[in-house]
This record gives C-alpha cells, structure tokens and sequence, in this order.
C-alpha cells in the first residue's frame, strides 16, 4: 500500500521544505521523490525504482538496499537522505514540513 505521493506547489506562502533539519527553498527543486534503491545483480551495481513498483511488481523479486528521498534542484545537483526500512521512510515522509 502506497499512501503518500509528493507533490509540491510553490506559492506565496509555503516557500521552504525542511527534511531532517534540512531547509530546501521550494523555488530550487525540480524533483522530490521517495524511492526504493535495490541491486542489479551486477557487482554491487544498485538502481532505483518506486515504491509503487516495489508494491506491485517486485515482491520477492529483488534484494533491497535502502529506502531514501531523492531532491533534484534545477540545477540538476542531487540530495539523498537514506533510510534502512520502509518504516523509516514513512516516518520521515511523514514528518516532513512545509512553511
């Protein structure tokens, strides 16, 4: 079950997300996404995939790595915050603030 899907509307009031302390300005992200990082099988080769996928299609099909949110800035630069379990990203998704 996948219940939370981010999506960020930038307007006069909400300019900030803040993520583990972490203050972003709405106005610099492109992209922000919770995933799911698992091996390929190749090497240590990792890869992501979503968590819509990893419910539907993946069950017992792939090793997982972590857990994470992902935030691409418009200036392609990249942020990762990481997580061991499903749980732990929950809570953080949960947790995050808009101001």
């Amino acid at each position: 079950m996948n219940f939370f899907k981010l999506k960020l509307y930038y307007n006069d009031v909400m300019k900030r997300i803040i993520i583990e302390d972490k203050i972003f300005e709405l106005s610099q992200i492109k992209q922000l996404y919770p995933a799911v990082e698992v091996f390929t099988g190749i090497n240590d080769e990792v890869t992501q995939i979503s968590l819509e996928w990893m419910d539907m299609e993946a069950k017992g099909r792939v090793e997982v790595k972590r857990y994470a949110i992902f935030i691409v800035f418009k200036n392609n630069e990249k942020i990762s915050f990481y997580y061991e379990s499903r749980e732990k990203l929950n809570i953080a998704l949960k947790n995050i603030i808009l101001k």
